[in-house]
């Protein structure tokens, strides 16, 4: 669907995008990932034609977007970070003209207009001006004018910036439903959101690649302690005792003593052990009383953090 090959950008003596290459396959919704100035903004422009690559070739949807610009930008909508809004135009008279802008066949843009106010909960409010919406609805006019021509890849930059919980919960949901029938790319310094809407993230930093995979597998990649906390009821400080015959286990450390007199251990073992197991079975065997037992887990802001501060591939 998308193809990114070799692409370098510099502006004078300055390179943004240095030498990167990554692929993005129909039905995927892929999370864009980069600190300020990494070169984010830069690859997401040249992807959508904005501006123009120094060296490499871009592919959208099979066209070149240097050979074949207008059929490369006619698969692609794109909301930009800001939402931008024409603020004395109604909900959809703007929807409709961003559907002439798009060359949607005069027959259509009614029909295409109705639909996608409905698909992105406008109806309600199509005759109101935009610039007297709230934040949140006026994020989902600028995605309804990203998708009334139906484009196959839909990019949105930073898409929840500024939103209430509940907002952000509906735009999130209105793009996961979108990624059933579109490709998306998704720009967020929300960590927390990428992780839940994305099959696929994309770190970039210094204008590098450094990291494509799942989130779960990033998680993974940086993960270097197989650690658990458990809360125990242990009168007899039997805990620190029975390291001996607890297979794989590295070290056992009291963390904290609580006011109902349980007590909290961090344990940590080796690679490929799973302690909770290990540790249930020779606890209630030692009739030491679990309260809690919880892993650590390493989320996506972690691998994130690790990944560009070390620059890691």
């Amino acid at each position: 669907m998308i193809k990114v090959k070799n692409i370098t950008k510099k502006y004078g003596s300055f390179t943004a995008v240095e030498d990167i290459s990554f692929e993005i396959q129909e039905g995927e919704i892929v999370g864009f990932l980069g600190p300020n100035g990494a070169g984010k903004s830069t690859t997401m422009n040249m992807i959508t034609g904005f501006i123009e690559q120094t060296e490499g070739e871009i592919e959208v949807a099979g066209f070149d977007t240097l050979k074949n610009p207008k059929k490369a930008k006619k698969n692609i909508g794109y909301m930009p970070e800001g939402v931008p809004l024409y603020y004395d135009l109604t909900v959809k008279e703007f929807v409709t003209y961003m559907a002439q802008m798009k060359k949607v066949d005069k027959k259509e843009i009614k029909e295409k207009v109705q639909k996608v106010l409905k698909e992105t909960g406008l109806e309600d409010v199509q005759n109101k001006l935009t610039k007297n919406l709230s934040r949140g609805y006026k994020q989902r006019v600028s995605m309804a004018g990203a998708l009334v021509s139906n484009p196959k890849i839909l990019i949105l930059d930073e898409p929840t910036v500024g939103l209430d919980p509940k907002q952000v919960t509906e735009i999130r949901s209105l793009i996961k439903s979108l990624g059933k029938d579109h490709t998306v790319i998704l720009s967020s310094h929300i960590l927390s959101e990428v992780s839940q809407i994305c099959n696929k993230v994309i770190i970039i930093n210094k204008g590098k690649i450094v990291a494509i995979d799942t989130p779960e597998n990033l998680e993974n990649k940086v993960s270097t302690d197989n650690t658990i906390y458990v809360t125990v009821e242990d009168n007899e400080n039997k805990v620190e005792q029975v390291k001996g015959q607890i297979e794989g286990i590295k070290e056992i450390k009291l963390i904290q003593e609580n006011e109902d007199k349980t007590k909290q251990y961090m344990i940590t073992g080796e690679e490929g052990k799973d302690l909770r197991k290990l540790v249930f079975e020779v606890f209630a065997r030692e009739n030491i009383t679990i309260f809690e037992m919880k892993k650590v887990d390493v989320t996506l802001e972690d691998a994130f953090m690790k990944l560009i501060e070390g620059g890691e591939q």
